[in-house]
Parts: C-alpha cells; sequence; structure tokens
C-alpha cells in the first residue's frame, strides 16, 4: 500500500500517523527476514517493489511454471491503505500493472475493489515474497505465511 499511501498524500488526504507507518515501512530492512531465509531452504524469492504484489508473483509463477495460491484474509495491508484505496487515491502505476499481469490471475471470490487494487499497488521498498518448503515453512519467523504453491493451473496466480 506505500504507492497508495503516498498517493493519498500527494491529494492531501492521508493522516500523518498513515504517512508516519508507510514510511516506516519503506526504511524498514530486510535484513531480518534475509537472515532467516538462510537457515531455510529457499526455492524462490523476490522483493515487492514496482510491480506489486501481483506483478512478482507472476515472474516467480511463470519462471518456476507454478500456480501461487495467495489467501487474500492472510495479507497485511498499510494503515489507511483500504480507505484511501477506497477513496481512489491509485498511482497511475497501479492499472499499468494490473493492464500488465491481471491476465495470469483467476480469483475464487469476489474481491472488493479497493483490495483488488492493492493487490497491484506499486511498493517503494516492500517486502519479500519468499517460497520455501512445507517444513520451512511452518517454522519460519521472519513474516507471515500467505498461501502455497501448487502445480500449475490453468492461471498463474490464485486468490482464494
Amino acid at each position: 500500500g506505500t504507492g497508495v499511501v503516498a498517493t493519498a498524500l500527494k491529494r492531501g488526504i492521508a493522516r500523518p500517523a498513515d504517512v508516519a507507518a508507510s514510511v516506516a515501512s519503506m526504511l524498514t530492512l530486510n535484513r531480518a527476514a534475509c537472515q532467516e531465509m538462510l537457515r531455510c531452504q529457499v526455492h524462490g524469492c523476490t522483493d515487492v517493489t514496482g510491480f506489486g504484489l501481483v506483478g512478482h508473483a507472476r515472474e516467480m509463477a511463470l519462471a518456476s511454471q507454478v500456480t501461487l495460491e495467495i489467501a487474500v484474509d492472510r495479507l497485511q495491508f498499510l494503515p489507511g491503505a483500504v480507505e484511501y484505496a477506497r477513496a481512489g487515491a491509485l498511482p497511475g502505476g497501479l492499472k499499468n500493472n494490473r493492464d500488465f499481469a491481471s491476465c495470469v490471475v483467476a480469483t475464487d471470490r469476489q474481491l472488493s475493489p479497493e483490495i483488488e487494487a492493492l493487490l497491484y499497488d506499486p511498493q517503494t521498498s516492500g517486502g519479500l515474497l519468499i517460497s520455501l518448503g512445507e517444513s520451512d515453512a511452518a517454522t519460519f519467523t521472519g513474516g507471515y505465511r500467505i498461501g502455497r504453491v501448487l502445480p500449475r493451473a490453468e492461471k498463474a496466480i490464485r486468490f482464494i
């Protein structure tokens, strides 16, 4: 949600606390997650930045010829991000990301427009998207689990 929060700031509708949380997120290094990864067998990893979650998940799934199943209810958004997306504070890069990557996405449920938008939000210094084996994923403490890797289906990404 850093792109949405930044756009809300430009439009003068962002609360200072939400901007501060977004800036703190962008300043937080991925070092702790990286150090935790070093003890695991990592199957794939990317930083979620300008192409948003879907854009980066797309690259991982296509390169590995798998489908990434992502549980929308497990995703965590920055404070204010959902509200600002609902208010239409959407950066131009979000539309470009959606135009580019939506063709590989299937959804098993109706997503609200603001949640769907945040899936394509261009991030500045986002977190890491890491693919681990089941046993490593169960004990990984450097983040939170958002889904699983499945054999390749019709679409490379499936939101449940």
